[in-house]
């Protein structure tokens, strides 16, 4: 959100240091009336339908527990700082993807697809481009010829997928219109994952793998792989006529150095053992 301390200083007079040290004297309950409150008529409250005030008090209990067990404070932050509504919508989301995750049996999550385009295929794309920085794919195991690269490691992890013995195929999400709607705060974003793998997982349905990689991840980044593991993947997977899916992330790509490739691999193969044992 920015700096907990600032300077203001004008060309003359007393310089004024701004800092957040008056919020640590709000009290607790006050926050936690605060974004339950929120909670409630933000994630909690039907279209056009009055809130259910008659679920605050429990989810009054999950945010306080959320808050003594979750929330973290660091560089001069307080837990006051809630009160602002960007803030209180994120701790919102976080809140409400962990009830979404604790009852994945009892009320599983429903996906609602595009009534004018609910399902993509490699086999539409078709798209010119004058990049030059590209990678010409095995046609074996790609349906498109090339792929598009944005970064040196993208060409890396196009030869690993292509020589590891698991993968029945892959692809770049380039042009493909496979897109995540999620929210960041107040805010609606698209997330465009990086590529999708299949998998040999022993079965004849095919795994489709959606792996992201991410150097430094950003608190945005978070709220996309909690967005992919608690609605999407088991929305879709609930659906049933899509086959199967699962979500991966590939971390500290831009740490790697001199073993890059090695590291690549070695990551590759992990995520991939860790999918196909996942869902035997």
């Amino acid at each position: 959100m920015g700096p907990s301390v600032t300077r203001n200083a004008g060309i003359i007079g007393k310089d004024v240091s701004l800092s957040l040290e008056h919020l640590g004297n709000m009290r607790p309950s006050t926050v936690l009336y605060h974004v339950t409150a929120r909670l409630l008529y933000t994630k909690w409250r039907d279209p056009g339908e009055d809130p259910k005030l008659h679920l605050f008090g429990q989810l009054k209990r999950i945010t306080r527990q959320w808050l003594d067990t979750c929330l973290v404070c660091k560089g001069g932050t307080h837990p006051a700082q809630l009160m602002y509504q960007e803030l209180a919508d994120m701790a919102c989301e976080r809140i409400t993807a962990g009830i979404t995750r604790s009852m994945a049996d009892e009320a599983p999550v429903r996906a609602v697809l595009d009534p004018y385009n609910p399902a993509g295929s490699t086999l539409h794309v078709n798209f010119n481009t004058s990049e030059r920085s590209r990678w010409e794919t095995d046609a074996r195991l790609c349906h498109i010829n090339w792929v598009i690269l944005d970064s040196d490691w993208e060409a890396e992890f196009c030869r690993v997928a292509e020589a590891h013995p698991k993968v029945r195929a892959y692809v770049k999400n380039h042009n493909l219109g496979f897109e995540i709607p999620y929210r960041y705060g107040s805010q609606m974003r698209t997330y465009l994952p990086d590529f999708i793998v299949l998998p040999d997982d022993g079965h004849d349905d095919p795994l489709h793998l959606i792996m992201e990689i991410k150097g430094y991840r950003r608190e945005d980044a978070k709220i996309k792989k909690e967005t992919m593991e608690n609605y999407w993947v088991p929305g879709v997977n609930n659906h049933g006529q899509y086959g199967r899916w699962a979500f991966a992330e590939f971390r500290d790509v831009f740490e790697m150095g001199n073993d890059f490739g090695a590291r690549v691999e070695a990551e590759f193969a992990r995520m991939i053992g860790q999918a196909v044992s996942d869902k035997r």
